[in-house]
């Protein structure tokens, strides 16, 4: 008969236990009825999905092409049919294959310590945490120190609760003072806060702050939040804000304060001269600097003109870099030499584009000629990325009918010209270059094209023999052998990090 009271006793007092369990941790309850549920919903068979085929996935790929679950192992191929793939590792680096391969994989693992940043880790949140804390938008300056907002523990708690904080490159502190063994670790990074009261924990986190330590431009520390068995984890970005440069646009905010139109000569004095007319024209005033890299170069006259003279068949990508460098507007303008302003050119339309959207640049047609491409860029393995070039745009410009927004414009077009500064124009591009320039910008740029302004293209020949004989010794620079096109396509291999480059076949 004791024993069975005992029996009985013991019974009573587990389960009191279990069920007071239950009410500390009402998720259990949750989770156990979550089980329940889905153990007796789920058909097994159901546990065993099938992945739908790859040809009805197209829909998830921005081009329509195969989805390639957004690993990094993009292919060579072409998209579809009038494309040509530039395999770089096939075509264009030759007998040093490996040597150039490894000076560009020790490049390649250079850029990626200065680049890559531990905020791009994907962090998945527990269910049912008691934690609060910042999920986003949490910045401190390098070596200043911040509050750290939105910490807290939520539940009821036990006798004795400790909460820690971990951090990689900052350290911990507190505002407030606080009693003997209650917080540890102040001024490390780890720090640790102990008490039998959540509200006091919870009033302590409030005044947590964290100081980087080191001077960096851009970095990020990821922080863990512990409490129990609960686990969190959250980024702070350390950045230095980069200093604003604002351009002046007069008193008047009239065009000529705002626009420079850049250009670069090679030898056809007799075509800058026929587009330096027509711009005067429609804008008598307006800022125009010249890149000139004739062997025998002749004087341009003229108000509101700055001509730069270089060395012999420098470049074109050269020109295009000494020209930009002398603007000191808020936008540059960038026309050939053979281009002819019209009544339709009008800069006007094509200021009030970038200066009311979040557009860097805006192209528009030549002679009424739209020219639009997509650049598709894809990450790939140690063999290196992909860039894919189809025609089009992806998608209209919000607010401006005609206008969309894509990757490549003709060499008509109207940018900030601090952006054109960032990109640059490499030089080493010296007789045929445009695309490259547009691959450069991928991920700094966004580009536009509006189809309401044009510019016209100057009529080819001239009846002049002399004038003959300047355009044909001008054509030889601007074609290339198969030598100088291969060299293109070393550079991009090399600079880029590219394994192939598919566009359309021209």
């Amino acid at each position: 008969m004791q024993l069975k009271t005992y029996c009985l006793i013991f019974i009573i007092i587990g389960l009191e236990a279990f069920f007071v369990s239950l009410i500390m941790r009402p998720n259990i309850i949750h989770s156990r009825i979550w089980f329940m549920v889905d153990t007796k919903n789920t058909n097994p068979g159901d546990l065993h999905l099938k992945l739908k085929p790859l040809n009805k996935l197209k829909f998830l790929s921005p081009y329509g092409s195969d989805w390639t679950f957004e690993r990094n192992n993009c292919s060579c191929r072409i998209l579809n049919s009038g494309m040509v793939t530039h395999d770089f590792n096939k075509f264009a680096i030759g007998n040093d294959k490996n040597i150039i391969k490894n000076r560009r994989r020790l490049q390649y693992e250079q850029h990626k310590k200065r680049n890559e940043s531990p905020a791009r880790k994907i962090i998945i949140a527990q269910p049912n945490s008691p934690l609060s804390y910042p999920t986003h938008g949490v910045e401190v300056k390098p070596l200043y120190s911040i509050l750290i907002p939105g910490l807290a523990v939520h539940g009821i708690g036990g006798e004795n609760n400790t909460v820690k904080l971990t951090a990689t490159q900052g350290v911990f502190n507190t505002i407030v003072e606080t009693s003997d063994g209650v917080v540890d670790g102040s001024g490390e990074k780890e720090l640790t806060i102990t008490s039998p009261s959540l509200a006091i924990i919870n009033n302590i986190l409030k005044y947590v702050t964290y100081t980087s330590k080191k001077y960096q431009i851009t970095s990020t520390d990821l922080v863990s939040f512990q409490f129990e068995e609960y686990t969190a984890e959250f980024a702070i970005l350390i950045r230095m804000p980069p200093m604003i440069r604002l351009f002046d646009p007069g008193p008047d905010n009239s065009i000529n304060s705002l626009v420079t139109i850049v250009t670069k000569t090679f030898l056809r004095y007799h075509k800058l001269r026929i587009l330096i007319n027509s711009i005067r024209k429609f804008y008598p005033e307006i800022m125009i600097i010249i890149a000139d890299d004739s062997d025998v170069t002749e004087k341009i006259e003229g108000p509101y003109i700055q001509q730069y003279i270089m060395p012999f068949a420098k470049g074109w990508f050269a020109g295009r870099n000494l020209a930009a460098s002398q603007v000191t507007t808020k936008y540059l303008l960038w026309v050939d030499e053979d281009f002819e302003f019209t009544q339709e050119t009008k800069l006007e339309k094509l200021v009030e584009v970038l200066e009311k959207t979040n557009l860097d640049l805006v192209g528009a047609p030549v002679n009424g000629h739209q020219f639009t491409f997509k650049l598709w860029y894809e990450e790939g393995d140690d063999e290196g990325d992909c860039v894919f070039s189809q025609n089009g745009a992806f998608h209209p410009l919000d607010g401006f009918p005609g206008c969309m927004v894509t990757s490549i414009v003709v060499n008509f077009f109207l940018a900030k010209t601090e952006k054109i500064w960032r990109v640059g124009f490499d030089p080493r591009f010296a007789r045929v270059a445009h695309t490259e320039f547009f691959i450069d910008g991928i991920g700094s740029m966004l580009i536009g094209y509006c189809n309401n302004v044009k510019v016209g293209h100057q009529k080819k020949g001239v009846a002049d023999k002399d004038l003959a004989e300047v355009e044909k010794k001008y054509a030889t620079f601007r074609r290339l052998n198969r030598g100088e096109f291969k060299s293109r396509l070393d550079m991009m291999l090399f600079k880029n990090h590219l394994k192939c480059y598919t566009r359309n076949r021209v």
